[in-house]
């Protein structure tokens, strides 16, 4: 099964450009020299409920799938248990985590129930496997790094702010439109605890009045949660909504996508330069009369040009990064040293706001309901979680030995 054949809506009929991922096509090259029609109308509905993002993942999955099995000289479809278990256990042994192993598992066993094959991921040899990998390598996963409002504090009402903290960061963006920028995004990720593809998401129309004058509420129109898209509401302060009004009042957005790229173009100082006399200018060089002309010193400037549709989801986590880079180099992270902040930025990711929210809530005596309908959780898994180490701290343990100290 070539991978370029997958998009294919037919072997003679391309997916029309522009059009995204399409998945309905149908497979005539398989290793055991099967034909298989695939119903399109049931490709077609398992396209139209599912997100962009979901589809994306599960072809990124096909390709890697069918490039191994060629790779090992075997038919990719269908699959037999001792294939699939196989590539499990190469993709663990080149680095894999447990978690990606579950999702290209899910991923095999959706293009075979879509083709209508028998599973092969639901064979106790599979499940068998992946459960040795779990116990071999652990299912912990790796936290991003959070971004509290004031740090690693345990008072988020008293305590003042140090380490690597959300307050600091703003005070340290400039007011230059890329600073404007990044203020208003940093502040409205953490007063909602977005995921980096609901943040760029949002639209200047998706931002409506409050009972208190100075807030402002957020319609979230869908979420990883909501693929259905039920909606949701979340409070931006007062804070959020005077950094969003600065933000699009230089950038001159009224209407569309709320956060967007900023191009900067960067122009060098040029020094004066002093009108020659007439009589220098050689024969052997170009006659211009605009060579006896001075030319007064040009600063150096910047411009700045703001683009029309929303920043990337995978562009958040590179801006929280620089937005800490610029702030450390300003000074206002003054308790950090190079090597702190060397090591803190390898944590820090686009989901960082996100955890930092959720600790901050709990570190403030916030219950887990609460938590979780601030942060749309519908499992108390991911926040608690989140919360592990914190709940370690204020545990009894944590309270005991610090009284002990």
């Amino acid at each position: 099964m070539s991978v370029e054949q997958l998009p294919a809506i037919s072997p003679v009929t391309d997916p029309p450009s522009g059009s995204g991922v399409d998945l309905a096509w149908e497979v005539t090259k398989l290793g055991a020299g099967q034909t298989i029609t695939v119903n399109k109308a049931l490709i077609d509905a398992y396209q139209a409920a599912s997100s962009p993002h979901s589809i994306r993942a599960l072809k990124s999955d096909l390709e890697a799938f069918d490039l191994w099995c060629r790779c090992s000289h075997r038919a990719s479809l269908p699959a037999t248990p001792e294939l699939v278990a196989d590539y499990l256990d190469a993709r663990a042994g080149k680095g894999a985590k447990p978690a990606s192993l579950g999702r290209y598992k899910a991923s095999i066993a959706k293009i075979h129930q879509l083709l209508d094959l028998k599973d092969p991921t639901q064979t106790e040899l599979v499940k068998l496997r992946l459960r040795a990998i779990r116990r071999e390598k652990g299912t912990a996963q790796v936290q991003a790094r959070p971004l509290r409002f004031k740090g690693p504090v345990r008072d988020v009402e008293r305590e003042a702010p140090r380490g690597l903290n959300v307050r600091a960061l703003l005070e340290a963006c400039p007011d230059d439109l890329p600073g404007l920028r990044d203020r208003a995004l940093l502040s409205v990720a953490y007063d909602t605890g977005l995921r980096a593809s609901e943040l760029v998401a949002i639209a200047v129309e998706h931002i409506v009045e409050a009972l208190d004058p100075e807030a402002r509420l957020l319609t979230i129109q869908r979420s990883k949660g909501d693929q259905e898209g039920e909606g949701a509401t979340a409070y931006l302060s007062p804070r959020s909504v005077r950094a969003i009004a600065a933000w699009t009042q230089s950038a001159g957005i009224s209407s569309g996508p709320l956060f967007r790229r900023v191009q900067v173009r960067r122009y060098k100082a040029r020094a004066a330069v002093k009108g020659r006399r007439i009589d220098s200018i050689s024969s052997r060089e170009t006659w211009d009369l605009r060579k006896t002309l001075s030319k007064p010193a040009v600063p150096a400037r910047l411009e700045f040009d703001v683009g029309s549709v929303a920043l990337h989801p995978g562009s958040i986590g590179p801006i929280y990064r620089s937005i800490i880079q610029r702030a450390f180099d300003r000074g206002a992270l003054s308790d950090l040293t190079a090597d702190d902040l060397a090591r803190l930025l390898k944590g820090v990711s686009a989901h960082s706001t996100r955890v930092g929210l959720n600790q901050d809530l709990f570190a403030s005596g916030e219950d887990l309901a609460g938590i979780m309908d601030a942060l749309r959780w519908k499992s108390p898994r991911m926040p608690l979680a989140y919360n592990r180490n914190l709940a370690a701290e204020a545990g009894a343990a944590g309270r005991l030995l610090n009284k002990l100290a």
